[in-house]
């Protein structure tokens, strides 16, 4: 059972699938000052291994070129619009 998440957890642990939302291309660049990012939507959420409840990686559409890439969950920045879910 999902235990509920408070406000003082990463944000990347409430993105569900159809949110979109903006993903740093490498944490390397954050400490390096560099700011680049894309946009995309979440088509679907992975569990991690010890709980599958907590976001471990996400399978995200690029919304500029349409490319489907798997990224870890911590390189989204935030969610940027809330998807419409009905589960």
């Amino acid at each position: 059972m999902c235990v509920g998440i408070d406000r003082v957890t990463p944000e990347f642990l409430r993105v569900k699938p159809g949110d979109i939302v903006i993903v740093e291309d490498d944490l390397e660049l954050r400490h390096k000052n560099i700011d680049k990012w894309w946009m995309g939507q979440v088509l679907h959420v992975v569990g991690g291994a010890r709980d599958p409840c907590v976001n471990s990686i996400f399978q995200v559409a690029d919304i500029d070129t349409g490319e489907i890439k798997y990224i870890n969950a911590d390189l989204v920045r935030r969610i940027f619009i809330e998807g419409n879910n009905n589960e």
